[in-house]
């Protein structure tokens, strides 16, 4: 993969993206990449009219930037790749001190690209989850699933993630859900605080048909997609759930220590003894 045009999109509330940015254009612009173009957003939610005709895209920020990125190119088959000024930054490769060596990897083609499965709904799409939720403060939603048009579950809950295995290391977990391999083409569906010790998460195969109808109490409901997207819609109301089209593409280099292994170690502090 020649890389002849790249864009850099950068979230100017992290101090330091602004400089890594101008950086990661001049280490580019020396490697020969014939077009940067850089282009900022002023939060996670923010996008720019960013053009398209790009080989790669430089994502500068934290996971929120990554996400929304991800939403923009996916549909266009654009690899991205991310550089972390955030906190957590699962889903950025390197940190800003790693990025020159990292560049010359990519530009050397000593890369891979990992496609990830998105998820949508009659509303938009999402690389980690969407979220369905009441619209009151403090009051739990009746939620019914349906899979393939079958009846599976009536949930009493805050609410209900269908997320997918990128997702499964975010919201999901956090809820008591199972961290899934993003190699599996596989959702996974977790409630948000069941009203029953019965109810627990259940991972289906991603070519499955979702439904979840939410009946008249309460009066509206929220969906959201990557924590990002939110939409506000009148109840009753039936959400359908399906993998997308197509896939994002990430952009992987070869490290031994970056596998998704070597991640949850590194990021959550996953099967680390507390002695250590």
């Amino acid at each position: 993969m020649k890389i002849s045009k790249a864009g850099i999109i950068y979230n100017i509330e992290h101090e330091s993206a602004k400089a890594v940015a101008d950086k990661l254009k001049s280490v580019l612009t020396e490697k020969n990449v014939s077009s940067v173009t850089t282009y900022r957003v002023c939060g996670k939610r923010d996008r720019p009219d960013v053009n398209t005709d790009i080989d790669l895209a430089f994502i500068i920020g934290g996971d929120g930037t990554f996400l929304g990125s991800a939403r923009h190119f996916a549909p266009y088959g654009i690899p991205l790749f991310g550089i972390n000024t955030g906190r957590l930054g699962f889903l950025s490769q390197l940190k800003p001190d790693d990025m020159e060596k990292g560049v010359e990897k990519i530009i050397n083609n000593d890369f891979h690209i990992e496609e990830r499965l998105m998820i949508k709904s009659d509303y938009s799409t999402a690389l980690n989850d969407i979220v369905i939720k009441g619209g009151e403060i403090s009051r739990t939603a009746q939620l019914f699933l349906y899979i393939n048009g079958k009846h599976v579950c009536d949930y009493l809950a805050d609410g209900l993630i269908i997320s997918t295995p990128t997702g499964s290391t975010a919201y999901t977990l956090s809820a008591g859900g199972p961290v899934v391999v993003p190699e599996l083409d596989a959702f996974v569906i977790v409630p948000i605080c069941p009203h029953s010790l019965t109810t627990r998460p259940i991972v289906i195969p991603a070519d499955e048909n979702i439904e979840v109808r939410v009946n008249a109490n309460p009066d509206f409901i929220y969906i959201t997609h990557d924590g990002q997207e939110n939409l506000k819609t009148e109840s009753p109301k039936t959400i359908l759930i399906t993998k997308n089209d197509y896939k994002a593409k990430l952009v992987s280099i070869k490290n031994e220590n970056n596998g998704f292994y070597g991640i949850l170690r590194e990021k959550l502090h996953w099967g680390i003894s507390p002695f250590n």
